[in-house]
């Protein structure tokens, strides 16, 4: 779908608190916070991950997961055409057999398209299975790339995007799972540093991924970036904790200790601050603190058909390990938890 050269749109970046609570009260905090950037003038709204369930890990999970025409798209679908307005968000969406991490971008006209997040982080995939494809959103406002989270530094996911949109839009809602507390029966608590060298190695990664990715591969695309997020304190037990534990045992032995009270452990993290808008220059428009609670902030992007050649994509600045624990060690731990509850429901 083509436009002006150069072209100015308004978009609004939200920001809801992590914690689970009604699905009712979720709906209509995210509601509020749409109506209150549309009399700013923004044309494209974007709401947080998981925005209608909150971030925990727990059975209840798969309970929350919705059909394609469930109450959320409903709702998604009604306030895009009733304000004028393009509305993205994602939530977990049964499918078949299987449930997935949903985005949805709504048009006014009714029109709207959908993605799954292709790299389930870690301990997420107890609770969900991984798309394969991508999607290039073709609507009014430009082509809009679509991403969730940790998918932001897979760099083979971005090149697929390459010469194919003009912005890419992620909801996310990462906890500071490099920074957090782990939490257990006995009254102790150690931190990831304490956790022996493998994980030591990824404290403060966070920046790497949510930061100075987004703005590296977004320059190399010659697009904007759009990140929506949450905030607040993500506090959960693990799925499959002692397996969670052996694996990194087996890398600091001193581990071992807590293997008899893994079971019960709870983990307390920090949200990252990955509510941001960077332009096609890969500099910095605006963002959401986390101390700002929940809020919307609007920024103004500049599209042009005019982009930069596509010249040799830059590697990601984060570490092979970030990888090695999400996409296998964690991964692997988890799946299984995922493969019992599907049986068990047996979703059709």
């Amino acid at each position: 779908m083509g436009f002006d050269m150069n072209r100015k749109i308004k978009i609004a970046i939200t920001q809801l608190d992590v914690t689970p609570t009604a699905y009712e009260i979720k709906l209509g905090k995210a509601e509020a916070l749409i109506r209150q950037a549309v009399p700013q003038g923004a044309q494209l709204v974007v709401l947080p991950e998981l925005f209608t369930s909150g971030y925990v890990y727990q059975q209840a999970n798969f309970d929350a997961a919705e059909s394609k025409d469930g109450p959320t798209a409903q709702r998604m679908k009604q306030l895009s055409r009733d304000l004028n307005i393009h509305l993205a968000g994602s939530y977990l969406l049964r499918d078949g057999k299987h449930i997935y991490n949903a985005l949805f971008l709504f048009a006014p006209d009714g029109q709207f398209w959908r993605y799954d997040k292709n790299y389930p982080w870690g301990w997420e995939r107890a609770y969900f299975r991984g798309g394969k494809d991508i999607c290039v959103a073709e609507t009014a406002l430009g082509r809009i790339g679509l991403m969730l989270c940790w998918d932001v530094p897979h760099a083979k996911l971005w090149q697929k995007y390459a010469g194919q949109v003009d912005m890419i839009v992620a909801c996310t809602c990462p906890p500071n799972i490099s920074d957090a507390m782990y939490s257990f029966a006995d009254g102790t608590n150690i931190k990831s540093d304490q956790m022996g060298p493998l994980f030591g190695k990824l404290i403060h990664s966070a920046e790497q991924v949510f930061i100075k990715t987004p703005a590296q591969q977004c320059a190399w695309l010659g697009v904007p970036y759009i990140s929506s997020t949450s905030c607040g304190k993500v506090s959960t037990h693990l799925p499959n904790p002692m397996g969670s534990f052996l694996g990194a045992a087996l890398s600091y032995p001193k581990l071992f200790r807590y293997l008899a009270q893994a079971k019960g452990v709870t983990l307390r993290a920090d949200m990252v601050e990955a509510g941001r808008v960077f332009d096609a220059n890969g500099s910095q428009l605006t963002q959401l603190f986390n101390n700002m609670g929940e809020s919307v902030q609007i920024a103004e992007i500049e599209l042009s058909e005019n982009k930069k050649s596509i010249k040799k994509q830059p590697k990601p600045p984060v570490s092979w390990l970030a990888y090695f624990v999400s996409d296998f060690l964690l991964r692997m731990v988890s799946i299984g938890t995922y493969r019992r509850a599907i049986r068990k429901m047996k979703i059709n």
